[in-house]
């Protein structure tokens, strides 16, 4: 399902930051319904009124929230993909990325899964901010992948998301450790196994 339209967003003041940096928390720690605006009032240092004035609702915090991590996210990856020398160099750094992405900001894994189990709803304002999120992944691995096999980069990029996403998930339940070096072992032998030229043939079509 492809969600259009962009989530309203607010402007961050100081006061509105350290809400926002406390309610991220909680959120990722505690579970967005678990958590109240009393709460992130109280360990923001920030009064309830003030977080109605800059935030106007609970939903327009869970909407700054899930966009703020996802900035955060693609800051983070944006240099090294530059830094990467070829397309499949490229597309491992994201799993590269993505491990010392949960190993700093994620024991509990994807914040946009943990989010999405809670907000089902597509009315959610903040619903758009997962499912963006999510396709711009789709989207990347895609991108990323066509140089190396332009017939077949539609389906690899699926494949890819599928061994990421697979194992964020794995991360947050800690089913077996390192899921996302085993993630990454499975996609070179993906890309390592596309057939020599194949990239020529398929810009000949």
């Amino acid at each position: 399902m492809s969600i259009t339209g962009t989530p309203h967003r607010v402007p961050m003041t100081p006061a509105a930051r350290r809400a926002l940096e406390a309610a991220g928390r909680l959120f990722y720690e505690r579970g967005i319904h678990a958590v109240g605006v009393d709460l992130i009032a109280a360990e923001a240092g920030v009064t309830k009124k003030t977080l109605y004035d800059r935030f106007g609702s609970k939903e327009q915090i869970v909407v700054e929230y899930l966009a703020d991590r996802d900035e955060r996210w693609r800051a983070d990856l944006a240099p090294r993909l530059e830094a990467s020398e070829s397309p499949k160099d490229r597309v491992l750094a994201v799993f590269d990325v993505a491990r010392d992405w949960m190993d700093a900001n994620g024991p509990r894994g994807c914040s946009m899964v943990n989010a999405h189990v809670e907000i089902g709803d597509p009315s959610h304002p903040a619903y758009a901010i997962i499912i963006g999120q999510k396709q711009w992944m789709l989207t990347l691995f895609t991108d990323l992948v066509r140089p190396l096999a332009p017939a077949t980069a539609d389906s690899l990029g699926r494949t890819l998301m599928l061994l990421h996403e697979g194992a964020l998930v794995a991360h947050g339940l800690r089913i077996f450790p390192g899921a996302l070096d085993h993630a990454r072992q499975d996609a070179e032998l993906l890309l390592t196994g596309i057939p020599a030229g194949a990239a020529e043939s398929g810009s000949a079509n």
